[in-house]
């Protein structure tokens, strides 16, 4: 009786750990997503180029990731649309780009169909954008070909890889292990 009633008790702390580390967690993403209208991250609003992710100025590519053919940067990143944005528009700024840096323009991709475009960021700098989506990279891509940032919904909407005919890739498309990183 003794013995069921201490790993009763253990059990019960240890949820208890488990929640406030959940807690604790939920309180570093809200804070991280946390956007303003305005650039905290200096000239650019972009993560440094040295990151793997790191988007850049020039030629797209195509690659198909679990079946969509989605368009990715010269480095094999794929490229993704945040919801909330307008195809005048980026609503991703501040810590936002640091998680998503946003492709910078022009850009275009050989044998794609659909139009490319600029549209200027609240920083002043040029953003590209793919049949009226403004286009970003995602950090916790680490390796080309994959989709991590698929499907999330982070810093205030939905994120989707940008397939070649210009529409959201549903999540189901994500590349296995995807969802991971909703920071």
């Amino acid at each position: 009786m003794i013995r069921s009633m201490t790993r009763l008790e253990a059990r019960n702390r240890l949820r208890m750990l488990l929640a406030v580390l959940a807690v604790a967690a939920a309180a570093a993403v809200l804070a991280a997503c946390s956007s303003s209208g305005t650039s905290s991250a200096g000239g650019n609003g972009s993560t440094s180029t040295s990151s793997p992710a790191a988007a850049t100025t020039g030629n797209l590519k195509t690659t198909t990731i679990g079946g969509a053919t989605v368009l990715t940067n010269a480095k094999g990143f794929t490229l993704y649309s945040f919801a909330p944005d307008t195809p005048t528009k980026s609503n991703c700024n501040g810590a936002c780009a640091q998680f998503w840096p946003p492709v910078k323009g022009p850009a275009t991709a050989s044998g794609v169909k659909g139009t490319f475009g600029t549209i200027k960021r609240s920083d002043g700098s040029t953003q590209a954008t793919f049949d009226g989506h403004p286009l970003y990279a995602f950090v916790g891509d680490t390796a080309p070909g994959q989709a991590k940032g698929n499907g999330l919904n982070a810093a205030g909407g939905l994120w989707h890889e940008i397939t070649t005919s210009g529409t959201a890739a549903p999540a189901s498309t994500s590349s296995p292990g995807g969802g991971g990183y909703g920071y």
